[in-house]
């Protein structure tokens, strides 16, 4: 079961989400797409809540009004940390998510520290809290199926663009070859390089 959240304080809204349990994070860790940006309390047990971009955009893209509803939706979704004030909320891009065999379920590490951001939160916006759970829905998703429809969609949109690429490059050439062909018959056909039957002094009707 995944909880889906909508953020309307952009246009148009995005969405929010988060598994039911640890081993539902579990799966989210697993199959998560590249798109996607993660959200956790800073060294608290929290929920993961997830935030997923459109393609090609980053962290830089996330609209400072959106991050603060991930981060409030993390900190009130976590028993210890909802408690508290002045706590950090670490995020990063969803394939900077480091898990071993050995790590407990639902644990997580790094791969590029320097690419985890923290935002601070200061106390608990209920106004924030409350106007997104009134959006709160739930869904039961096939994390893997969803994740393999994705990639081949990527790889369906590659194989487009190679296609179109290949085509512009033989246009392109044809183009060329066409232009080096004119430029070559202008060529011959200046003056200076024009040739002619007439023999010039010599209008003898005789061959030898």
């Amino acid at each position: 079961m995944v909880f889906y959240f909508t953020s309307n304080v952009v246009q148009p809204p995005v969405t929010l989400f988060m598994g039911l349990d640890k081993y539902e994070n579990e799966d989210l860790i697993r199959w998560g797409w590249p798109e996607d940006v993660w959200f956790h309390v800073n060294k608290v047990s929290s929920a993961h809540v997830y935030l997923r971009l459109e393609p090609g955009q980053t962290l830089d893209d996330i609209p400072s009004a959106v991050l603060e509803d991930a981060c409030q939706l993390v900190k009130a979704n976590s028993i210890n940390g909802n408690k508290m004030n002045n706590i950090d909320i670490v995020y990063t891009m969803w394939d900077n998510l480091k898990k071993t065999p050995a790590m407990e379920v639902g644990q997580v590490a790094f791969h590029r520290d320097k690419e985890v951001r923290m935002f601070r939160v200061e106390k608990r916006s209920n106004e924030i809290v409350n106007r997104l759970n009134k959006t709160k829905r739930e869904e039961t998703v096939d994390f893997r199926a969803e994740r393999e429809k994705r990639d081949a969609l990527e790889r369906a949109d590659k194989k487009r663009l190679a296609r179109e690429q290949r085509e512009l490059e033989k246009e392109d050439l044809k183009r060329r070859q066409e232009e080096a062909e004119l430029k070559s018959y202008n060529s011959l056909m200046k003056p200076e390089n024009m040739t002619s039957n007439y023999d010039a002094g010599n209008d003898s009707d005789e061959f030898m």
